[in-house]
């Protein structure tokens, strides 16, 4: 029981902490109901950044929370968790098991040295512009887990010496996961942080009986229009500052392409099975495009990992054990409290006690509003997953912009995109974990490359967001 309670201690104290502030006093201009969100908003934070549980049992607590503690139907809690955002994440992770079910990856290795040529840094670029592409489209956990055997297979065959071929590693391994983490906010497939936002700005905002609120109806196409050129602007800078921060051994690696070569010859030309993933992915990703807002993204990705089973390319139990549905579940509780953060006004009272201290500081309003928001989503986003970041924050800062007189896309957009500067902990992103796990990476080696990456992406996003989004609307 002690070894428990301590292994425990943070659910403990968490329960307890509850426990404490519901018998406390309602504070002044919130509603009982908006109270009870907020604590349990507490709580799901401190348990999403500790992870004493694991990570599905915390939506669980807040499904019983809602029934429990809000008095709400079972029927209405349930009918919450599952939106079209929801369904989106659920096909997109369906569509990543599939993909990666073929084994393309030494093939890609050749793709891109084909492309760059042999110098090793033409090479981790290609790597950055290859991973940056697929995860801004299949999200970057997926992206990472197929591009890491593509650039072992380039260190393990460039390098014998361990020292030299860690010098390598560094290049290459950050060049996938850094790429993965900016890609992210592309597109809304990218991740399921853009999919809770879109959700948030359809919940709050979007009236069907008004026709100026279509707006904030974001479909894929219009994600793309303000994220994507984001991504892009970053790219050349986060190839250029890893250059300089980790320097190659070498410069060519000629040797290590020879002998790619000679092993994917060996593997044969591509078969009927890689033609058609690649048609279905690039028809769904069509699809996304231009039919996104009449039938919803999730409906879209249902349909694409409906056609690789159909097709015969996965089977149903590759997508039963490939799939996180724990994550499925998180993210459908997490938008099911965020909406109820709105519905009670705790969102609101939140906002209005943030604003009160940015106000006397001058930063209440335009700029320097959105500028303390990324700041305040890029801390909370190193010390958990950025989908978990922008589920908590995302009712909380989209009342902040109506409290401000600020527009809420433009919020939205920074909170959802800031979330991708988990550049300074492995923690932060699952693409950081996946290239850790390669054992050539230490936790000082993100530090050293993650402040720089950071206040590049701070200030391209700032840019973009003063000069950009304004001809978007945002």
């Amino acid at each position: 029981m002690i070894h428990w309670a301590y292994d425990k201690r943070w659910l403990l104290i968490t329960l307890a902490a509850v426990g404490i502030l519901l018998l406390l006093p309602v504070p002044p201009g919130l509603t009982s109901a908006g109270w009870k969100v907020l604590v349990m908003t507490l709580a799901a934070t401190t348990l999403f950044i500790k992870e004493p549980v694991p990570l599905p049992s915390v939506a669980l607590l807040i499904v019983l929370g809602q029934i429990f503690l809000l008095g709400l139907d079972s029927s209405d809690v349930a009918r919450s968790l599952m939106k079209d955002a929801v369904l989106f994440i659920m096909g997109s992770l369906m569509l990543a098991v599939a993909m990666v079910k073929q084994q393309l990856d030494k093939r890609l290795a050749l793709v891109i040295v084909k492309a760059t040529g042999t110098n090793t840094y033409r090479i981790a670029l290609g790597i950055s512009v290859v991973s940056g592409l697929l995860a801004s489209f299949i999200g970057e956990h997926t992206v990472a887990a197929m591009m890491l055997p593509v650039a072992l297979t380039l260190i393990q065959l460039a390098e014998e010496d361990e020292e030299r071929r860690r010098r390598l590693a560094l290049l290459f391994l950050f060049s996938i996961s850094y790429a993965c983490c900016m890609a992210g906010i592309g597109t809304p497939s990218g991740g399921a942080r853009n999919a809770i936002m879109i959700e948030y700005w359809g919940d709050f905002f979007h009236k069907p009986s008004d026709p100026a609120t279509a707006i904030y109806d974001v479909g894929y196409g219009q994600w793309m229009l303000f994220a994507y050129p984001v991504f892009l602007a970053q790219l050349p800078f986060m190839h250029w500052i890893l250059r300089k921060t980790f320097p190659a051994p070498s410069e060519d690696l000629s040797h290590a392409v020879r002998r790619l070569r000679e092993q994917v010859g060996k593997q044969g030309s591509l078969q009927g099975r890689h033609y058609a993933t690649i048609v279905i992915f690039l028809l769904t990703v069509t699809a996304w495009i231009l039919f996104s807002t009449e039938v919803g993204m999730g409906t879209i990705a249902i349909a694409g990992a409906a056609s690789f089973l159909l097709a015969g390319l996965v089977r149903w139990e590759d997508l039963n054990s490939g799939v996180n549905w724990g994550v499925v579940l998180l993210y459908g509780a997490a938008i099911s409290l965020g909406q109820q953060m709105q519905e009670t006004g705790a969102a609101a009272w939140v906002a209005a006690g943030f604003l009160d201290m940015l106000v006397p500081l001058g930063l209440g309003s335009g700029i320097g509003l959105l500028a303390c928001i990324m700041l305040l989503t890029t801390a909370m986003t190193n010390t958990m997953s950025n989908g978990a970041a922008v589920a908590v924050l995302g009712p909380i800062v989209l009342s902040i912009a109506v409290e401000a007189g600020a527009n809420p896309l433009a919020a939205g957009f920074i909170t959802a995109m800031a979330s991708s500067f988990a550049y300074l902990t492995v923690i932060g992103t699952p693409a950081s974990s996946i290239v850790r796990s390669s054992g050539y990476l230490a936790s000082a080696d993100f530090l050293k490359a993650g402040w720089r990456l950071a206040l590049m992406s701070f200030i391209i996003l700032i840019i973009f967001a003063k000069f950009y989004w304004p001809f978007l609307g945002g």
